[in-house]
């Protein structure tokens, strides 16, 4: 660890002497682990002893063959392997857990960590202090209860597939896993607030949580929607419905996503077109009216915008005060100069994968890059035989 690294982390650890494992597999109990581990949590990583995570098979290699997605969802944690057909491994995890842990998250397939002895029932029983963290697939009740899933199929199942694209455009997944990581950060929030009872009460809990229980949660204003007059939500393309003009449009090298959804705005964005006529015209009065006669309005704007490139329109649309901002590439992102500014993307050394760092700051410093992912097993001795 660098110096600049442990000065951070010395400065705010707000999880620092709470002990994880995190028995768990793919991304969401990876990400909340990782959320923890970033926050000064000792994140112990459990892994089969064969091919450990699934996800060390996942993305693109980095030269030392390790795969992207495992170094994403895993840094800032030690690792270690348990044969779970092993009894005296299993022993050995359950008597970890109940005496050294004070937090443990598990992600795998419905009923088998209570076939291996491992199930919060037993484990919360031998010590009522322990937080212990359930992710599902489907959620604890229901006829699909008992049913594994992934992010895709809960982005379909959940309804996001429906709102998300082009109509008359076969379905689209959210590009990023939004299920996995939402459910993973909704742990977290649980957990906290289960730890901050613990501290009042002297006792842990059970949080439970599924990746389709916060797939239906995203879809928070499509539900009071279609609660109105019980029509289906539109899908959303590149803006949000209801809003306009509220979207991306093509400019003459790549797309640019304006916003201009009040009378204000639109007004402004007239002027900016040279049309400043379209705000009296009777189509376009409010934004109900324009978002009514949205293709009116996009087939009077899009050959406009279509004629410049897109650092032309920004500097005219920033000069009038109207939001907007380039659809970018992800090699885009990375170099730009508020990414960079703002530190988010952080790297060991100069030879060392880049890796996303925490969205939060703590007294203006951001938790810094502590370990990359562990490598299979490589923390059994530290731990394990420490521990026998």
């Amino acid at each position: 660890m660098t110096k600049k690294a442990s000065k951070a982390l010395e400065a705010y650890q707000p999880l620092a002497g709470e002990k994880v494992v995190e028995i768990g597999t793919s991304v969401a109990a990876p990400y909340a682990g990782w959320i923890m581990g970033g926050l000064g949590a000792d994140v112990i990583k459990v892994e089969r002893p064969d091919i450990g995570d699934d996800a060390r098979q996942w993305g693109r290699l980095f030269p030392d063959g390790t795969a992207s997605y495992f170094h994403a969802l895993n840094r800032d944690k030690r690792g270690i392997t348990i044969n779970l057909r092993d009894a005296n491994e299993r022993k050995w995890l359950r008597d970890f857990c109940i005496e050294e842990a004070d937090i443990v998250l598990q992600n795998m397939r419905p009923g088998s960590v209570d076939k291996h002895g491992l199930g919060a029932d037993e484990l919360t029983s031998a010590n009522p202090r322990l937080i212990y963290c359930n992710i599902g697939a489907f959620g604890k009740v229901g006829p699909l209860a008992g049913s594994p899933g992934y992010d895709p199929l809960m982005q379909a199942y959940g309804g996001i597939m429906s709102i998300t694209g082009e109509d008359g455009r076969p379905p689209i997944r959210v590009g990023t896993s939004i299920v996995d990581m939402g459910t993973g950060l909704w742990c977290v929030v649980g957990i906290l607030a289960a730890l901050r009872r613990r501290g009042e009460v002297g006792k842990g809990c059970i949080v439970d949580a599924s990746l389709y229980e916060t797939a239906v949660a995203w879809m928070t204003n499509s539900v009071s929607s279609a609660g109105v007059d019980g029509r289906n939500p539109e899908r959303q393309g590149s803006g949000a419905r209801g809003m306009a003009p509220y979207q991306a449009y093509a400019c003459s090298d790549g797309y640019l996503v304006i916003a201009a959804p009040n009378d204000r705005l639109f007004e402004r964005l007239s002027g900016v077109l040279d049309q400043p006529e379209w705000p009296s015209d009777p189509r376009f009065e409010t934004n109900q009216k324009r978002y009514t006669n949205l293709t009116a309005l996009n087939a009077l704007i899009e050959p406009i915008v279509a004629k410049y490139p897109r650092q032309h329109w920004q500097g005219v649309l920033d000069e009038a005060g109207i939001p907007n901002a380039p659809v970018q590439q992800v090699l885009e992102m990375m170099t730009d100069p508020q990414t960079e500014a703002l530190g988010i993307i952080q790297q060991g050394g100069d030879e060392d994968p880049r890796l996303m760092g925490m969205p939060l700051n703590f007294d203006g410093i951001r938790p810094p890059l502590s370990r990359y992912a562990p490598s299979l097993g490589e923390h059994n001795d530290e731990i394990k035989k420490g521990n026998d």
